[in-house]
């Protein structure tokens, strides 16, 4: 599974049609292709995951109750980030997916 990560935040009055958009015009990437697309607020105290499961989309939203989601992804030239599953687990958790110590894939998942 691709987990794709939108560097730049996303305006969180957006519902699954437009966050869709977003995936195809900012991205170029296919909402409807079973990939979990990682959105941010401005703030930083909510994310949003997308995700198409073949019969519906389905829509995360966690807000923090207190304080702000300490890592996001900075970067001028890039527009998104993948993530490993492990990775979206700690920013869920409001971790930091750059520290975490794994061992490394055995071998990579063709996309």
């Amino acid at each position: 599974m691709r987990i794709v990560l939108l560097i730049d935040p996303a305006d969180f009055r957006k519902g699954i049609d437009s966050l869709c958009a977003t995936c195809r015009k900012v991205l170029k990437e296919d909402p409807f292709s079973g990939h979990i697309f990682v959105f941010r607020n401005r703030k930083k105290t909510a994310i949003k995951l997308l995700a198409y499961d073949g019969q519906g989309f389905w829509l995360f939203h966690k807000r923090l109750s207190k304080g702000k989601f300490n890592w996001w992804p900075q970067g001028p030239d890039a527009v998104s980030v993948r993530l490993a599953a492990h990775e979206l687990q700690l920013l869920i958790w409001n971790g930091n997916p750059t520290r975490c110590g794994v061992s490394p894939a055995w071998r990579e998942i063709a996309n």
